[in-house]
């Protein structure tokens, strides 16, 4: 339990109602580059961008399953996860979350913090800190007779760095730490653990991943993390997502394919089964929605 003091998050709703368009593609009078992404996440990654002081969102995100198991569940349509999320903005440069997820029923809560900001003719970077927290709701105790409520915890740390190189062009980088206190053993077709999980506790990722506007409400989105301490008989892969965002005023609507069905963060870079060269291929959507 001593880790979970050291996660200082702050489980608050949240999210925003006033002009994204307005902070999407401009720069302030003032020397800081403002809103290099205009989402609060390029995809799956966490960008940047934080909620303004005072500002309240809804993120509604689904992940459908594969489309390769075709019309056996309409492409994926027929079983999905959801996501519903809340964040507020304590401050301009302080963002906090608490969301809800299908994937293993976790609850999970966050906060996001700039450390630096970039400029015209300055600091060339924007870097922000992000720390969440999940708990695994899935976990039965007639399943795991032992489970303590520590074994359901999962913790994330990333370091966020990006640069709007141009009004078009955003990119990114995550160095990420995830600890799993649970490792779930690999099972074989029957359910019966074919081999204890081999995975360290400890795991390590770099994420990055990019934004290209190329209409006036309509940007290109890619991400990508790379596992660095994956277990050679792991059956997990690491999370590839594609997709366009839409700008409308009040939201923004995110639509994608990804082959992670997990949105929350030690989900994603720890869980993705899928596998793009198999067709093990979801759509997806984020709604984010400013009130």
């Amino acid at each position: 339990m001593k880790k979970l003091f050291l996660f200082l998050l702050f489980p608050i709703c949240a999210f925003s109602q006033n002009s994204l368009l307005s902070e999407i593609d401009t720069v302030k009078a003032d020397t800081k580059v403002e809103s290099a992404f205009k989402s609060l996440k390029i995809v799956n990654l966490e960008s940047t961008k934080l909620a303004g002081k005072g500002d309240f969102y809804l993120v509604v995100a689904h992940r459908f399953d594969y489309v390769n198991h075709g019309f056996d569940d309409f492409f994926g349509i027929d079983n999905a996860n959801t996501q519903i999320k809340f964040l507020y903005g304590f401050k301009d440069w302080l963002t906090v979350h608490i969301a809800r997820s299908g994937f293993e029923e976790t609850i999970d809560s966050g906060i996001k913090y700039r450390l630096v900001a970039q400029e015209k003719e300055g600091f060339p970077f924007t870097i922000v800190g992000f720390n969440s927290i999940a708990i695994n709701a899935e976990m039965k105790v007639e399943n795991y007779p032992k489970l303590e409520f520590e074994n359901r915890l999962s913790y994330v740390t990333q370091v966020l760095i990006s640069r709007k190189f141009t009004d078009k062009l955003s990119l990114e980088i995550a160095p990420s730490y995830f600890h799993e206190n649970t490792l779930k053993d690999i099972l074989d077709e029957n359910n019966a653990v074919l081999t204890p999980n081999p995975q360290n506790n400890d795991q390590f990722a770099i994420g990055m991943g990019g934004r290209y506007k190329f209409a006036k409400r309509w940007s290109f989105n890619m991400d990508y993390a790379a596992h660095l301490n994956r277990a050679s008989q792991s059956i997990y892969t690491n999370p590839f997502s594609v997709g366009v965002d839409l700008e409308t005023g009040g939201h923004v609507f995110q639509m994608h394919f990804t082959n992670s069905r997990a949105m929350h963060e030690a989900g994603y870079l720890g869980k993705t089964s899928g596998s793009w060269s198999k067709g093990e291929i979801a759509f997806g959507f984020n709604l984010v929605r400013v009130f």
